[in-house]
């Protein structure tokens, strides 16, 4: 970040008094639950995500593929920042091609910086009418940010600044929280967000500012931890993804579901990737029931259908 505001409250002590997860919903066994429905006769909402993230040199790299002699933390980690970089430069617009082809509008989290850095990208995203999901401004642990709600302000007035709309979804890098995470989030003004990857469907989430929305992500569906933690193959993720609808497309026979899948420029956007991406899209656009929605529209379908 830039430059911080002053925190509105005194940060170790909301992180003494906040609610911890368990305590900001109820449990609730799927099976129990009344059917949700969705409109005109879907049963299934896929929830795309392409990630666009911020890595700044001067900082350790959020993650990488070439090691250093050693093995020992190098700054500046000019290898790895380069290989995110083609992301920016090639990958990002593979991936653009493919979702346009297929007639798909994703949810980009976007650090919000790149907004400043890399106004082609954000510029590419906004006149495809793809929602803008705030990702932090830098992608950097959440637990290392002074100040989180300036952060969150700060993502709110890029973003606003940039496409005329305040972002309604909050992603954290990596899915991080904090316990108060979730009040700054509502208080941020934030109607939904998508670090919790536990359930199938939507539900509600217990701040101190009034619910928020829990839209239901995926770390499995997702090509860090397929291609990079794990280092699968190529078309794992086609595989995988495939499996997983199967199944969901079989259980929202009683009920919507949500799947979501996340992805990244420099990981799927590769050359040796981006046509298992593209395999993938097709498997699901050729089942009957299935939307592609936004986060935005999965929060305010489940406003709608689910009242708090």
């Amino acid at each position: 970040m830039n430059e911080q505001q002053p925190s509105l409250a005194n940060p170790s002590k909301d992180e003494e008094t906040a609610m911890k997860p368990h305590e900001r919903f109820e449990y609730s066994a799927i099976v129990d639950r009344r059917p949700l429905k969705l409109p005109r006769g879907a049963r299934l909402v896929i929830w795309p995500v392409v990630n666009v993230e911020e890595w700044e040199i001067t900082r350790p790299m959020p993650r990488g593929v070439s090691m250093p002699p050693g093995g020992q933390p190098i700054v500046p980690d000019i290898q790895n920042w380069g290989w995110h970089e083609y992301g920016m430069r090639v990958g990002i617009w593979r991936l653009m091609e493919s979702l346009q082809r297929h007639r798909i509008t994703p949810t980009l989290a976007i650090n919000a910086r790149v907004c400043e850095t890399r106004p082609r990208i954000a510029e590419a995203a906004r006149d495809a009418g793809w929602e803008f999901m705030a990702h932090s401004y830098v992608q950097m642990p959440i637990h290392k940010l002074e100040d989180q709600r300036a952060t969150m302000r700060q993502c709110v007035e890029v973003i606003r600044k940039y496409t005329g709309k305040a972002p309604a979804g909050w992603l954290g890098p990596g899915r991080g929280q904090t316990y108060a995470t979730l009040d700054y989030i509502a208080e941020a003004g934030f109607k939904y967000f998508g670090d919790w990857v536990m359930d199938d469907q939507p539900f509600y989430v217990k701040t101190l500012h009034g619910p928020v929305v829990a839209v239901p992500y995926s770390v499995e569906l997702n090509d860090i931890a397929i291609m990079l933690t794990h280092q699968h193959q190529s078309d794992v993720m086609l595989k995988r993804a495939r499996d997983a609808f199967d199944q969901i497309y079989r259980e929202s026979r009683t009920g919507a579901r949500v799947i979501a899948f996340g992805v990244h420029p420099y990981i799927s956007g590769a050359a040796h990737r981006i046509r298992y991406f593209d395999e993938m899209l097709r498997y699901f656009k050729k089942h009957k029931g299935v939307v592609f929605w936004t986060g935005e529209k999965i929060n305010d379908w489940y406003r709608d259908a689910v009242r708090f």
